[in-house]
């Protein structure tokens, strides 16, 4: 598979992404409603992605975000650096003093265990992030100056306001005229949707982004609730691998731009014992990842991220579409066994669990 990739001596970067970066607000093992304190995480579905491939493989990586300028932000603008991950393109907005104009996105999130399932409450209106406009950023200095080899963006962002749903799509058309590789994760979230137009916006914002996609990501219920695609016989609970397939033939006649189609695959027994596995779509061949069944899970949030950067990365760095479901399969397993929404495997790890390394310890 040829993604014709520019040449990695004319870019600056390897990947930039498009997204919000919130500040994740963990209780540890204990709940949200009775904690004494949390730890503090960066995070964000799009960044995430960044992170894993500036941390884990090494790759020159950058975020294109809005903070509010106050000492939270700061915060998060650290958490980002520590990360690896380039802070020349964010946006800083005057604040107010109170929030009532403009602010930092907060997520609380709890792990879950057991029969008690992970739990999500975010804080994010107004931020700084979702009041970002078209004509804010200088894509033709990211893409063309700098130089881009790949943009990373998804449909959290696009579902955040109106007017982020506009920056995606005018970020997509300008990768694409600099010959920039496109990637999508659908990411699907009712909640967010919901109050600018619901189902029937998020279907017309994501058929106009998805015009200009290469690796598009997203599992039954993204295709079906951002794209129109049905799978006969699904539940949405249990994922029917021949009926996503079946699927994903008719997603690929209909975007024939579409290089790459991948998902995960996860059947949750427990909030900490999950199956795990991925399928990825290339030249009309889908490609199954190995199985990880009964997969202990210490903290599942970012584990989707997680494998969209060691997907890319196998893309980018074989093209080889069996190959690269693995690194993703692999890495989003190895990122669920830490805290927070971000992998803290390494590439060695990674590869050495494609291989079959089990959990022996290391001395």
């Amino acid at each position: 598979m040829d993604l014709q990739l520019k040449d990695k001596k004319d870019c600056k970067y390897d990947l930039v992404s498009l997204g919000e970066v919130m500040l994740r607000l963990d209780p540890g093992e204990g709940r949200i409603r009775t904690t004494r304190s949390f730890t503090a995480w960066e995070g964000g579905g799009e960044y995430n992605v960044a992170r894993g491939l500036k941390k884990c493989f090494g790759l020159n990586t950058a975020v294109v975000t809005a903070l509010a300028e106050n000492d939270v932000g700061y915060l998060i603008e650290d958490l980002i650096q520590q990360g690896g991950v380039a802070t020349e393109f964010i946006k800083w907005a005057p604040f107010d003093g109170i929030g009532r104009r403009v602010r930092n996105g907060l997520n609380f999130t709890e792990r879950g265990f057991g029969i008690r399932g992970a739990l999500g409450i975010s804080d994010r209106a107004y931020t700084a992030a979702s009041q970002m406009k078209p004509g804010q950023i200088d894509w033709d200095y990211i893409f063309g100056t700098l130089g881009a080899r790949w943009l990373h963006t998804g449909g959290i962002y696009a579902a955040l306001s109106e007017t982020t749903a506009e920056v995606v799509i005018e970020a997509v058309k300008a990768a694409k005229k600099y010959g920039t590789i496109v990637s999508y994760d659908l990411n699907y979230r009712p909640s967010l949707w919901k109050e600018i137009g619901g189902k029937a916006k998020a279907q017309e914002v994501n058929k106009e982004i998805a015009r200009y996609i290469d690796v598009m990501i997203g599992n039954e219920e993204d295709f079906t609730a951002c794209l129109g695609f049905e799978i006969e016989g699904s539940d949405l609970k249990k994922l029917s691998i021949e009926g996503y397939k079946a699927m994903i033939d008719r997603v690929a006649q209909t975007y024939p731009n579409f290089k790459v189609i991948a998902t995960t695959l996860r059947e949750v027994k427990t909030a900490t014992i999950n199956d795990w596995s991925a399928i990825a779509w290339a030249d009309g061949v889908v490609h199954k990842a190995n199985d990880y069944p009964s997969l202990e899970i210490f903290d599942r949030v970012g584990g989707g991220d997680s494998f969209a950067s060691g997907l890319i990365y196998g893309l980018m760095a074989t093209g080889d579409a069996a190959l690269a479901v693995n690194y993703g399969a692999a890495h989003g397993a190895l990122a669920m066994t830490t805290p927070g929404d971000t992998s803290m495997a390494r590439k060695n790890e990674v590869e050495a669990l494609m291989k079959g390394a089990g959990a022996r310890v290391q001395r």
